[in-house]
C-alpha cells in the first residue's frame, strides 16, 4: 500500500466528524444548542447542524497503544518505508492544518519530515497528494454521494432519537458537561461500553456549544487513565477559508492515478447488509456493538509475498498463536490467519481466534 493511502487514516476524524451525520440536514436551524441543561440528544443533534460550518484550524493526533514508537518514514533503518509509515500513525503524534468550506470542500495537510500529504476535496473532485513520492490520485466522486448532501428528509432530532436509540443497547451515556477546546465552550459526552468483552473503557466527544462542531474526540482503553487515541484542535478559527485552497493542480512531473467513480451504482444497500455477509468491498461482521469483529477474506494478508524486512517486522510485532500470527495492543486487536484472512476488532485476541474457527 502507498503511504498516501494511509493519509484517511490521519485525518478522517476531521473530515468525517462534520459530515457523517449532518449532509442530509442542512435545512436545519443553525442555533446554538438551547439553554444551558441539554440532553445527550440535543448535544448529538447540534453535531448534525454543523455540515455547512466554515473554518480553519490545527489539529492534534496522540496515539499510545503500547507499541514501541517508531521513525515516519524508513529513514536508513531497515524498515519497509510503507510499513514504517503506517505503524508510525500509531506509534507517534501527529499534527495537520484542516480547511473546511461546508459539506463538500475540505483540505488537510499532514507535514511530517520536510514532506507533506495532502486531501483536497472540491465538490465532486477528490485529489491526494504525497509530496516525498510525487505521487498523486484524482477520484471523481459518483452522483449519488453528491446527491445525498442534498436530502432533506430528516429533522436534527429525529437523526439524534435514532442516534440515541442505537447507541443505548450497548453503552451508557452520560449527561453533557462544559468544557473549552481551542478556546471554544463545548459539552462534553462520555460514552462507556456495557460489555465486558471488549478492550474499549470510555469515549470522549466534546461538541462546540455554539456551531455543533465536534472539537475533540478520545478512545480510553480499558483500565488505562490517559487516552489510547485522542484527536482535537489545538487552534481554531470560523469564517471561510480562501477558495483557492480547494484547487488542486499536480506538479510537474508528477505521477498521477486517475479515477473515475462518478457512474458507479450505490452499493450502500448492500453494505447496510445483517451481519456475517459481506461484499467484495466490505468485511464480514460478526459480534455487535463494541465487540464488532471485521473480518477480511482468505488471500487479504499473503505474508509470503512480503520482503524480508517486512517479514522481520511482522515477526516482531506479531506473536504465533493458534492458526496464525496476532497482536493486541490496548485498544485493538488484529489476527492474520494462516489462510490469510484478517480479523480486527476492539476485543482480545482470543475472541478473534474464536470467531475465525
Amino acid at each position: 500500500m502507498k503511504k498516501s493511502a494511509w493519509l484517511p487514516a490521519v485525518i478522517a476524524p476531521v473530515v468525517v466528524a462534520g459530515a457523517i451525520a449532518a449532509p442530509t440536514l442542512a435545512s436545519a436551524a443553525n442555533d446554538p444548542i438551547a439553554g444551558t441543561n441539554p440532553t445527550a440528544a440535543d448535544v448529538i443533534a447540534s453535531v448534525a447542524k454543523s455540515s455547512d460550518a466554515q473554518y480553519s484550524g490545527k489539529l492534534s493526533q496522540t496515539s499510545d497503544l503500547g507499541l514501541p514508537e517508531l521513525p515516519a518514514g524508513s529513514g536508513g533503518s531497515s524498515l519497509e518505508g510503507d510499513a514504517s509509515d503506517a505503524l508510525s500513525l500509531l506509534t507517534s503524534s501527529h499534527t495537520a492544518r484542516v480547511y473546511v468550506d461546508g459539506a463538500t470542500k475540505q483540505r488537510v495537510q499532514v507535514t511530517q519530515q520536510l514532506a507533506e500529504q495532502d486531501l483536497v476535496r472540491n465538490g465532486s473532485d477528490v485529489w491526494t497528494w504525497d509530496s516525498k513520492a510525487r505521487e498523486a490520485t484524482h477520484v471523481t466522486l459518483p452522483d449519488h454521494v453528491k446527491e445525498s448532501f442534498q436530502d432533506g428528509t430528516m429533522t436534527p432530532a429525529d437523526l439524534a432519537k435514532q442516534a440515541i436509540a442505537a447507541i443505548r443497547p450497548s453503552t451508557t451515556i452520560s449527561k453533557p458537561t462544559t468544557t473549552s477546546v481551542a478556546g471554544h465552550d463545548a459539552w462534553q459526552l462520555v460514552l462507556t461500553p456495557k460489555s465486558a468483552d471488549t478492550l474499549v473503557g470510555s469515549v470522549e466527544l466534546a461538541v462546540d456549544k455554539q456551531t455543533g462542531l465536534p472539537l475533540r474526540a478520545a478512545i480510553q482503553a480499558d483500565g488505562q487513565s490517559e487516552p489510547a487515541v485522542q484527536v482535537g484542535f489545538t487552534s481554531l478559527d470560523y469564517g471561510a477559508p480562501a477558495a483557492r485552497l480547494f484547487d488542486f493542480t499536480p506538479p510537474s512531473g508528477a505521477e498521477v492515478t486517475t479515477k473515475d467513480l462518478s457512474d458507479a451504482a450505490d452499493h450502500a444497500g448492500s453494505h447496510r447488509g445483517a451481519h456475517g455477509t459481506g461484499t467484495d468491498d466490505a468485511p464480514t461482521l460478526t459480534g455487535s456493538g463494541w465487540s464488532t469483529i471485521a473480518e477480511l477474506p482468505a488471500g487479504t494478508a499473503d505474508q509470503g509475498s512480503l520482503g524480508a524486512d517486512a517479514q522481520g517486522l511482522l515477526g516482531q510485532l506479531t506473536r504465533s498463536v493458534d492458526g496464525g500470527r496476532a497482536i493486541q495492543t490496548s485498544l485493538v486487536s488484529v489476527y492474520l490467519t494462516d489462510d490469510g484472512r484478517v480479523l480486527a476488532g476492539a476485543v482480545p485476541v482470543s475472541s478473534l481466534v474464536a470467531a475465525a474457527k
